[in-house]
């Protein structure tokens, strides 16, 4: 089986207007990130919001996502939870609605043993049938995918992927060792992108992606081209946007700036709250300086 995508992925952002959800401005996102050069869009994933959404706005913005992009890249749902019949349902709706695959967070809160996560996942990928992308988010759901267990898992004919969000560079070196060359790993954080793309993983699964998707995705193509110097100087430059960006918890930073795209109102769901006016006006200043720079 090919990678599902290399180079960068989204983990959208889910747009509010008024408290509700705007597919108009969903929409017209999805089709800037594509036109600005993405491989790959995520749905529903922690970036999007996905604990305060309902079932029919998860249900919907999948549906709607998917027609949008139009197999121009693949689609891959977040569909994981910390119930694995749950995760089930949830993944089999995605199948139907013509995900291109699906996306699994470790179990949360009621956590699990590393055997507990081989029989979880393999439960999903088995009935559901559909390639998978394993989340490895330790600072969210306080659990692990050890390497073993990788290991093991990438032998299931439809675990094909894992997002390393461990920011664990050695993490991800011995996997790179030891997995079949058919396993794709994409970091998932956005802070050890250069690095990531240097250890020859097959790309990002990004937030600030979001509002820059060229600008990461020329990031990846400049390593792949071995042209070092000029992947330095643009890493530079990102790395400054993301010390801002690390204000608050994502996705409150990242909804600042996609609003200031166009991309729905200012606004996140409780328990998140938006920026205060200083943090805004800071993080607006960098991201415009971002721009500045990039046209020069």
């Amino acid at each position: 089986m090919s990678h599902i995508f290399t180079g960068v992925g989204v983990a959208l952002t889910t747009p509010f207007t008024n408290e509700d959800v705007d597919y108009e401005a969903f929409e017209n996102h999805i089709e800037f990130l594509i036109d600005n050069g993405v491989k790959s869009i995520i749905i529903n994933g922690t970036t999007a919001e996905n604990p305060t959404l309902t079932a029919e706005e998860r249900k919907t913005l999948l549906e709607w996502g998917i027609k949008k992009v139009n197999g121009r890249v693949p689609v891959i749902a977040g569909t994981g939870t910390n119930n694995t019949q749950a995760s089930i349902d949830e993944s089999i709706r995605a199948k139907e609605l013509g995900a291109d695959a699906i996306m699994l967070i470790t179990p949360y809160y009621n956590k699990t043993s590393q055997r507990g996560l081989i029989a979880h996942f393999t439960k999903i990928a088995n009935e559901v049938e559909l390639p998978v992308v394993l989340y490895n988010v330790p600072s969210r759901t306080n659990m692990t995918i050890e390497i073993d267990t990788v290991l093991k898992l990438s032998e299931n004919p439809y675990i094909v992927a894992l997002k390393d969000a461990t920011g664990d560079l050695e993490y991800a070196k011995s996997l790179k060792e030891q997995l079949p060359s058919d396993f794709a790993l994409y970091s998932g954080n956005d802070d050890n992108m250069f690095d990531y793309y240097r250890l020859d993983g097959e790309g990002l699964i990004s937030v600030v992606a979001n509002v820059i998707p060229n600008e990461t995705q020329q990031l990846y193509d400049y390593v792949s081209n071995d042209q070092l110097d000029k992947a330095t100087t643009l890493n530079e430059d990102i790395v400054t946007l993301l010390n801002h960006l690390s204000v608050d918890v994502n996705p409150i930073p990242i909804k600042l700036l996609t609003s200031e795209l166009g991309f729905g109102n200012y606004e996140v769901r409780l328990p998140l709250v938006t920026l205060d006016e200083e943090e805004r006006k800071v993080l607006s200043e960098a991201f415009n300086t971002f721009k500045d720079g990039v046209k020069q």
